[in-house]
């Protein structure tokens, strides 16, 4: 509860700064402050470790620029020195002069590009300060020194309410096709694909890097060795993001979730000619909700062997190249995939050169606000796909902000997912019934017919009401103007 009322108060004194107008610049503003306090919290606890050993740790950041000296300096008492702490002007212009180009400097000076200190660089290389006063400064500064990072449940509780704001970042900002997944929906696309230690996960469009950050907690649990935390830690996950906010949000995410140095890549996955992927650098496990509905300039769209103009089309001729042969994958897609006529093309690629053995359909409102229809497909790179099993999830209430889609939702179709098993949810189709356009859409055949046994005089007399109440609210509305 501490965590969550600390974020609200830090919201409401975000919306009284003039540099922060959106829930995307809270949660950009909120999240270096929270990374350098976390960075702080993580330096003491490994140097507080380091005591026992015979190697002592070396700070990252030092003198003046650490957390307890610029933004919570302490008393004899051991109490926030509220004299000595800067404010106001003197703040901005050590935030903007010194501690930025400071901590930007690292990724010039870091050993490598697989560490912490060149994450640093890297992160505050893209962030710039958006407070305008000093003084609001000062008061989230304060909030967020009254956290503490030291423990497993306390990092837990924070990435959980990190999390929501991305989820508010998301739903705020959204444009060309792009939503917030729901942890829900990602946690069971895991445990469906079942990432494995040694295995490699990637993410070509990972936005706050969700489904990286999940399959990282899902393999923690199957670690046994020393040898296992390092693979984790250095040869599992890469992700890649176009965009400044998602791909600075989405490196910071897999620190909190612990991960050390993630490799989030910046840039545009889509300008990567196909033609130019080896094997060394295709994947076991692809995860990933694409973007559709975005353009591309006409060179990016030359490189693919299926021209088209649609952006998720182009990611799954991604997806389909960048498997290892036997990889799996589990992709969100807008469920016009399965039907339009200008991505048969691509279903047919899919199908001859992958095994899609599962489709899951999902209700409208699953992504909050959005009203749009998708699917999630579940295919091995390897051999051609001959059934492919479908699961409706057909829910008993309409799904919203105050009812989102939780795991129980999913509970059924994680059970009869292992088995294809039919049911009035369930069925499968063979693909070699399918015509020429490999239309794969959703027709359960196994859904009780509704139907409406009311006479013809009922239902004339059901519309004459709803004209009746149409009628009488356009009248009060009228009135009102």
């Amino acid at each position: 509860m501490k965590y969550e009322s600390t974020f609200n108060a830090i919201d409401g004194i975000l919306r009284n700064e003039a540099g922060c107008s959106t829930e995307l610049d809270y949660i950009e503003q909120t999240s270096w402050l929270l990374f350098l306090k976390y960075l702080d919290d993580l330096e003491t606890g490994n140097e507080l470790r380091s005591k026992f050993t015979s190697n002592p740790y070396r700070r990252i950041l030092t003198g003046e620029y650490r957390w307890t000296s610029w933004a919570a300096p302490k008393n004899d008492k051991g109490e926030l020195d509220k004299v000595n702490a800067l404010t106001g002007d003197d703040l901005l212009k050590f935030v903007n002069d010194k501690l930025f180009p400071y901590l930007k400097g690292f990724k010039s000076t870091a050993a490598a590009s697989n560490t912490l200190e060149y994450k640093i660089g890297e992160i505050f290389d893209e962030l710039r300060n958006k407070f305008n006063s000093g003084y609001n400064l000062r008061e989230v500064i304060d909030k967020i020194n009254t956290l503490s990072f030291q423990s497993a449940q306390e990092i837990h509780e924070m990435t959980v309410l990190y999390e929501d704001k991305i989820r508010r970042m998301g739903n705020a900002g959204r444009n060309g096709g792009e939503y917030y997944t729901p942890r829900p929906l990602i946690r069971t696309i895991v445990k469906v694909v079942n990432p494995r230690i040694g295995e490699t996960v990637y993410d070509p469009a990972c936005g706050s890097a969700g489904f990286l950050c999940e399959a990282f907690n899902y393999m923690s649990e199957q670690v046994n060795s020393v040898s296992d935390k390092e693979k984790l830690q250095k040869d599992t996950f890469l992700g890649k993001e176009k965009k400044e906010l998602p791909y600075i949000i989405a490196t910071m995410n897999m620190i909190f979730h612990g991960v050390k140095a993630p490799n989030i890549i910046r840039g545009n996955t889509l300008a990567e000619n196909l033609s130019g992927i080896s094997e060394k650098d295709r994947k076991s496990v692809i995860l990933a909700n694409p973007p559709f509905g975005g353009s591309e300039r006409a060179e990016v769209q030359q490189n693919f062997d299926i021209r088209t103009g649609e952006t998720a089309y182009m990611f799954m001729q991604h997806f389909i190249k960048m498997l290892k042969v036997n990889g799996r994958a589990g992709i969100v897609i807008k469920n016009t995939f399965l039907s339009n006529g200008d991505a048969a093309a691509v279903r047919r690629k899919l199908l001859e050169e992958c095994n899609v053995h599962t489709i899951l359909d999902l209700p409208s409102g699953v992504f909050t606000g959005a009203g749009v229809k998708t699917v999630v497909l579940f295919f091995t790179k390897g051999e051609p796909t001959k059934k492919i099993w479908y699961y409706q999830l057909n829910l008993a209430r309409n799904l919203g902000k105050t009812d989102p889609l939780n795991e129980n939702d999913l509970a059924e179709f994680v059970a009869l997912q292992k088995t294809k098993e039919e049911s009035e949810n369930s069925w499968s189709i063979d693909v070699a019934d399918l015509g020429k356009d490999c239309d794969l859409s959703v027709k359960n055949p196994n859904k009780p017919e509704i139907v409406d046994e009311r006479t013809p005089r009922q239902i004339l007399k059901a519309i004459a009401d709803l004209n009746e109440d149409s009628a009488c609210l356009i009248a009060e509305i009228e009135k009102m103007l």
